[in-house]
């Protein structure tokens, strides 16, 4: 038996699936935690904080975030839209304490690429807003896990960079890494070398070397070989991120990763 305490990305975003919904799905299926999608319609100006903080506890559960990002751009040249998007995400950080939770996943992310703007000029910025934003959820008392994004900076090849100039906690994307070109053999090797860093997980299946989020155990993603090097004394996170609003879809994935870390 493992030390991994599992638990699943909330698909809350668009309000077909409520927040109280995702707290009675992983309470159902016997998930440790539940990994809050911070946007749109759990966005932290949308959230009725009061009544989740209340499902969660009544549920017995833990509670993890991820910070939004589809808006938010941590690597831009531009001071002032930068400067609003770490502000956001300090606010995320302080409600994501307010509500308790213990982990937040970032996407250190940009939208200023070639030909306008090189690596050279936004990678120092990102690297910045990743130790802005690890200061601050250390003050606040939440981890903030830094996620490898697929095709964009910062990709799994490139976090090297990030482990050397940050103190950040990694959250490894198994989907994004495939799409990166690491093989199940890679990536378990990977996890290996970084289980020091790597706090969380994100169990992304998929058919191919594409960024899916199918339910777990559908795709042909290894996971037994990616996740061996963790079964023994690692007692990170790993979240189920399926892109479904079927519980039923939820519950199997529940299943098969289970099986994966028995």
């Amino acid at each position: 038996m493992t030390d991994i305490r599992s638990g699943f990305v909330t698909q809350t975003h668009t309000g077909d699936v409520t927040a109280s919904d995702a707290v009675e799905q992983a309470n159902a299926f016997g998930f440790d935690f539940l990994e809050l999608y911070m946007d749109g319609a759990t966005a932290r100006t949308e959230l009725d904080r009061e009544k989740f903080t209340a499902d969660v506890a009544e549920a017995g559960l833990d509670l993890l975030v991820h910070l939004p990002f589809v808006d938010l751009d941590l690597g831009t040249p531009r001071d002032g839209v930068r400067d609003a998007a770490l502000d956001e995400h300090r606010a995320c950080l302080d409600t994501a304490a307010e509500l308790d939770a213990e982990k937040a996943v970032l996407h250190a992310s940009t939208h200023a690429t070639y030909p306008e703007w090189d690596a050279e000029t936004t990678h120092p910025r990102m690297l910045d807003a990743i130790r802005q934003l690890d200061d601050h959820g250390r003050a606040v008392g939440v981890e903030v896990c830094v996620e490898n994004l697929p095709g964009v900076s910062f990709t799994v090849h490139e976090f090297d960079r990030v482990f050397a100039e940050t103190d950040a906690s990694m959250t490894f994307d198994t989907g994004h890494a495939r799409v990166d070109g690491m093989d199940a053999e890679a990536s378990a090797a990977f996890l290996d070398d970084h289980r020091d860093r790597v706090s969380h997980v994100h169990v992304n299946d998929a058919r191919g070397a594409m960024d899916e989020h199918v339910p777990t155990g559908s795709g042909t993603t290894e996971f037994e070989t990616i996740l061996a090097p963790l079964r023994e004394n690692w007692n990170g996170t790993v979240s189920a991120e399926v892109y479904t609003f079927d519980a039923d879809y939820l519950e199997l994935s529940k299943r098969k990763l289970d099986e994966v870390l028995a």
